[in-house]
């Protein structure tokens, strides 16, 4: 199926950019632009596309306000964050905000595809770069040092059971339900259950936040085919 999707960024250039990159993809379809927030907000609602990717900084409406209003009028829509460097605190109101994915404007085109596609599907997807940059900003901020954080991470992943770490590590690695139940050979419904589960356990509101905790804890999926 094709996956619709708005680009919403103040640079004709990064809008350019990306709707080249997802030309690339057979199927993604760009089905909207927009130039700051408030119209990104509109165009949303108007086209209801799969996927919204989202610069931080915008005029008039800014990203982190987009995704707020996209999360309460379009909740269908799955929200993926444009950061540059220096935006740490950006991207921890945007995780808490719901945001879906985070992709950072410098990285690989294949990054943008991947994030994309993991957030269509009801994945969580956090660039590399991203992932590495929040986990060194909590432990800049006065949360602990690293090697606190990376205690305290494990100390809360140690009470999930031994499966539910096991979907917690393939969920940070950016796949989706039916992807981890592919490679757990279990039902979907199963990996849902234990997704909510682990939600709880960790006390965080949504899969992205979740996989934070995956990176902070040094997790890591098990060797497979990842997969399509």
């Amino acid at each position: 199926m094709t996956t619709r999707v708005l680009v919403a960024d103040d640079e004709p250039m990064i809008r350019y950019g990306v709707r080249a990159v997802l030309a690339t993809d057979s199927r993604a379809e760009v089905v909207a632009e927009a130039g700051d927030g408030l119209e990104a907000v509109d165009l949303v609602l108007r086209h209801r596309p799969d996927v919204a990717v989202l610069d931080i900084r915008m005029p008039r409406v800014n990203g982190i306000e987009a995704l707020a209003r996209i999360r309460r009028s379009a909740p269908g829509t799955a929200v993926v964050m444009l950061t540059t460097f220096g935006e740490d605190d950006y991207i921890l109101r945007a995780l808490s905000g719901g945001a879906a994915g985070f992709l950072v404007k410098s990285g690989p085109p294949e990054e943008l595809l991947a994030g994309v596609r993991a957030v269509a599907g009801g994945a969580a997807y956090l660039s590399p770069k991203v992932a590495a940059r929040v986990v060194a900003h909590l432990a800049a901020s006065g949360a602990g040092t690293e090697a606190g954080r990376r205690a305290a991470a494990r100390e809360r992943v140690a009470s999930l059971t031994p499966r539910e770490r096991d979907v917690l590590a393939h969920l940070g690695a950016g796949l989706s339900n039916s992807q981890i139940a592919r490679r757990l050979h279990v039902v979907e419904g199963t990996v849902k259950a234990h997704v909510s589960s682990i939600l709880a356990c960790l006390g965080v509101d949504n899969r992205a936040a979740a996989a934070v905790v995956a990176h902070e804890a040094g997790m890591t999926a098990p060797p497979g085919p990842h997969p399509p």
